[in-house]
């Protein structure tokens, strides 16, 4: 099976570079805002990729939780695969794809750990289920079945039944600090709008990218 005559033909929008906003950050926040008012399933899913020492690469999806000029914030388990690799190698990609909108972002930059303060206020605003889950789940290593995992579950449900649910200590927050944007709309003919912000001596450039 091939997949040689799937085409779709990109009509939605133009996109100029004389027309952008110029922060980044701004421009990013009023395609979410679009995207969020298209009312697009999770438009805060974005694929995030790592690697490790020897350059390997991984992907996954992931939520954001927050952005502003500091960065883009997101959730994780720290001993988790990525969360070893963050530790080895910070530097990391991040991909927002909006179909209906015919446009994706693609975001580069280092990552850090948020502050226990910072973690410890998300955190809390986690349904009790998920709180939970993150004390049950040794996230990426192997386990016996999906049994293991509910029994897990069910013990720190009858840990914490009388009590608010901490935050473990291996789990937390990354703030993702971009150096570069690169915003994708789709156009006729597959010539494409590919606007690039690249951050040098502080300052945002702003460049067109050939489709």
């Amino acid at each position: 099976m091939d997949s040689f005559e799937l085409r779709e033909e990109y009509t939605s929008e133009i996109f100029d570079e004389k027309n952008v906003h110029k922060s980044p950050f701004e421009q990013f926040k009023n395609w979410f805002d679009e995207a969020t008012k298209a009312k697009i399933f999770e438009p805060n899913a974005m694929a995030l990729a790592s690697v490790d020492l020897n350059g390997a690469p991984s992907v996954r999806m992931i939520l954001m939780k927050t952005f502003d000029e500091k960065g883009i914030t997101f959730f994780s388990n720290y001993e988790s695969k990525k969360g070893q690799q963050f530790i080895k190698n910070p530097n990391v990609a991040v991909l927002f794809y909006w179909e209906e909108l015919e446009r994706q972002v693609r975001i580069e930059g280092k990552v850090e750990k948020l502050s226990p303060e910072g973690s410890d206020k998300y955190f809390e605003t986690r349904p009790v289920g998920s709180r939970l889950g993150a004390w049950a789940s040794p996230q990426s290593t192997i386990i016996a079945d999906r049994n293991w995992l509910e029994s897990k579950h069910n013990e720190f449900r009858q840990q914490y039944k009388h009590g608010t649910v901490p935050r473990p200590a291996n789990w937390g927050g990354y703030i993702l600090k971009p150096h570069s944007f690169e915003f994708w709309q789709g156009r006729q003919n597959r010539l494409h709008d590919r606007i690039e912000y690249i951050l040098e001596k502080n300052k945002w450039n702003i460049r067109r990218l050939a489709p």
